[in-house]
């Protein structure tokens, strides 16, 4: 069996013409002892359409974080897409000070047209792979029809109060006294300056912070009514997936969320990292080395959606 994933970078141009720098993983579609559910393999031709995977990724973290899930997930037989939104990592400006992009146009607009890319504007559906924001996104969509599924980990309401107390005593402060002063110092939130992740823009900050304020995140916001009418329209089959050690998103946190998805069947599962040979998840182990227990699971049932049609 041939092991090779190919990686292709290429520019990925969302629908208001700004470009987003985008990765396109594939790799020849033989069998592998694992390749389908119940470990059978697929024994597509080279001809065979292969299901498509978009990971739509955290806020300030690089598509690069999400590299290894791609390269195992071409490897049994997907076509994935990872990309980065407006204003983060490769898909950022040389300063953000002044660039103006928001949570709502990572949706809208990139999420969208990374939709848009693998499915070829609508001819093949694709999965959608969320990680926290990745899962929020579905609403956002222009035509959520063009996502066959939703598997997302680690996606929650954001609000301090579900969050256990050490780590509400730092989002607070986040939220209230280091961003704020932050933001105000340097145009932006530059997060990369002690390891929280990819600096992130201005109003993207400021709207992420005003969210968190409600225990049911955007859907609290007044302001925000207008633009949330496409999540009670989505009929997607969604499965949430969250660690049980994950302080930013803990279960009672994604199920607040999710009832916003207030039309669409979907499925929690809570994850004890332990049982994948995990001394802890958090908010990002889901993706990282070590997990291909886990990632073979979403894999099994991203196939199941794909015999249903």
């Amino acid at each position: 069996m041939r092991d090779t994933v190919d990686r292709t970078r290429f520019g990925l141009i969302a629908a208001d013409g700004y470009r987003l720098v985008a990765t396109h993983f594939s790799a020849p579609i033989t069998p592998h002892p694992d390749t389908a559910v119940g470990g059978a393999p697929d024994h597509g031709g080279t001809d065979t359409i292969r299901p498509r995977i978009v990971v739509a990724g955290a806020a300030a973290v690089p598509q690069g974080f999400y590299r290894r899930f791609a390269e195992f997930a071409a490897r049994r037989g997907f076509d994935v897409l990872t990309f980065d939104y407006r204003g983060v990592a490769l898909s950022a400006p040389r300063s953000l000070r002044g660039f103006d992009a928001d949570f709502v146009d990572w949706g809208r607009l990139d999420v969208a047209a990374a939709v848009d890319e693998l499915s070829e504007s609508g001819r093949h559906p694709v999965h959608l792979v969320g990680h926290s924001f990745g899962g929020q996104s579905l609403g956002f969509l222009p035509d959520p029809t063009a996502v066959r599924s939703l598997y997302t980990f680690g996606t929650g309401a954001g609000w301090h109060g579900w969050m256990p107390f050490p780590e509400r005593l730092r989002v607070l402060a986040l939220w209230h006294l280091i961003g704020p002063a932050w933001t105000a110092m340097a145009g932006f939130l530059p997060w990369s300056r002690i390891g929280m992740g990819e600096d992130l823009p201005r109003e993207a900050f400021r709207q992420w912070r005003r969210w968190c304020r409600h225990p049911h995140y955007f859907f609290d916001d007044p302001a925000m009514a207008d633009t949330l009418t496409g999540f009670s329209t989505v009929r997607t089959p969604i499965v949430a997936a969250t660690a049980i050690d994950d302080a930013w998103a803990p279960p009672r946190s994604r199920d607040a969320f999710m009832t916003g998805y207030s039309s669409a069947p979907w499925q929690a599962v809570d994850l004890d990292p332990r049982m994948y040979g995990h001394e802890a998840f958090g908010h990002l182990g889901y993706f990282r080395a070590g997990s291909e227990r886990l990632w073979l699971e979403v894999l099994d049932r991203l196939r199941l959606e794909e015999s249903r049609h």
